[in-house]
């Protein structure tokens, strides 16, 4: 299983932070996807990369995460994203991590160097955008 984790340090309290998952569909576009749509606990994404198009369609599940969702249709073999808050005195770390295992076709044409790159990046903007919500209703 290959894994990323980014962490950012947010000057707020984690009810301001999780003000950012209210809109999930926000949220999923943050990551870069084109288009997002959302029909209760499910999530279908999905963005342009080259000719080709990635489609994943994701699902909320429960966890002691303050948010987790997992592939239930797309391109892994595996995949799951936890976000985690931690407080501090001076405001909340928010963790994200994906853990992914590529496999099949998609296994043996991708390089997981590739997909965690792209998915660190992925992290790193929502992480950004959680921060900006928090920020916005301070």
């Amino acid at each position: 299983m290959e894994e990323v984790t980014v962490s950012r340090d947010v000057a707020a309290e984690p009810g301001a932070i999780r003000a950012g998952f209210e809109d999930v569909a926000a949220f999923m576009r943050a990551a870069g996807f084109d288009e997002v749509d959302i029909e209760g606990d499910r999530m279908a994404v999905s963005r342009a990369i080259g000719l080709a198009e990635l489609s994943l369609t994701l699902e909320a599940v429960e966890t002691d995460a303050e948010f987790a969702c997992e592939q239930v249709e797309g391109m892994f073999e595996e995949m799951r994203t936890t976000y985690r808050f931690e407080g501090g005195e001076d405001g909340t770390t928010v963790t994200a991590q994906t853990e992914f295992e590529l496999g099949g076709v998609v296994g043996a044409v991708l390089d997981a160097t590739l997909i965690k790159r792209k998915r660190t990046q992925e992290l790193e903007d929502q992480l950004a955008y959680l921060d900006r919500v928090a920020t916005d209703t301070a």
